[in-house]
């Protein structure tokens, strides 16, 4: 047991900016110079306590101003399971309609993560309440059978989109059970979007895809971003920006890193990636 921790406490240490919202805002800032921008994460999740859920929102509401007064033109993402949606509906809604509403008098995006399946119907639903503010998007997971769809609902109700792969654990009913399918239906959506999408942000580690859309992106000539997360493929994402990609690193912060750390250690399909990540410096100067 505390092998293993020692061993997730590693990883979480090469992936996460620190405890503190000011060491994800440094990172911010190194990631700017090398053209890239930061999405920005506060670490926790399922929460059903109210006084747990006020902390949280208090600490993104922090975090929106001291991005606002930072001018490292960074985005947030948030988890509905944050901010009330295990507590009630109401609570939920009056406290993302608060983080957008704050975030929009500082011109800052505010995207919504996608939890386990038995939330993405009630995220979507989230998400569709504000989609007029114009600074919100939210995640899809390609290996979610149901998907496809979703994305063609937001797409029609003109959202803002980011595609990845999916890191939960899922029944094989709900889930397509292959690295293979995930990938094969990763790249359907990616089709769809730049068929359907002004734009979008396609979240991906998997450079086959980034060369499949940088080839359909000569066709259809999308307004494109790419991201990846904190402390995994850094510098390749350096390399996208210096040829002229828009990127975005995902940059979680916090004391609740085991349940995101263990989610990217259960990765199968990213294993060698993972070790990677560990075995070679990935930091940003």
């Amino acid at each position: 047991m505390k092998f293993n921790y020692l061993i997730e406490r590693i990883f979480a240490s090469r992936w996460i900016a620190g405890p503190l919202y000011s060491d994800a805002i440094n990172v911010s800032f190194k990631l700017k110079k090398r053209h890239i921008l930061s999405m920005i994460n506060f670490l926790g999740e399922n929460y059903s306590n109210k006084s747990d859920i006020k902390s949280n929102v208090d600490e993104y509401l922090k975090l929106i101003k001291k991005i606002g007064k930072s001018n490292t033109n960074s985005s947030i993402s948030i988890k509905p399971t944050q901010i009330g949606l295990l507590y009630s509906k109401s609570e939920l809604y009056k406290n993302y309609s608060k983080i957008v509403e704050s975030a929009k008098k500082y011109g800052i995006m505010v995207w919504l993560d996608m939890e386990e399946h038995q939330y993405v119907k009630q995220t979507i639903d989230l998400y569709l309440l504000k989609i007029s503010s114009k600074n919100t998007g939210i995640c899809i997971q390609s290996y979610l059978k149901r998907s496809m769809n979703d994305v063609k609902n937001i797409v029609k109700n003109n959202g803002y989109i980011r595609l990845v792969k999916g890191a939960y654990k899922e029944s094989k009913n709900i889930a397509f059970d292959s690295r293979e399918k995930v990938t094969e239906n990763y790249a359907n959506i990616m089709l769809y979007l730049f068929k359907n999408s002004k734009h979008f942000l396609l979240a991906t580690h998997d450079l086959n895809m980034i060369e499949l859309s940088e080839s359909l992106n000569k066709k259809y000539k999308r307004d494109v971003m790419y991201a990846m997360l904190n402390g995994i493929r850094n510098r390749e994402a350096v390399k996208l920006a210096d040829s002229g990609h828009k990127m975005i690193i995902y940059v979680p912060y916090g004391t609740q890193w085991f349940k995101y750390s263990y989610r990217r250690l259960r990765e199968a399909s990213n294993l060698k990636l993972v070790l990677r990540s560990l075995l070679s410096r990935q930091n940003i100067n």
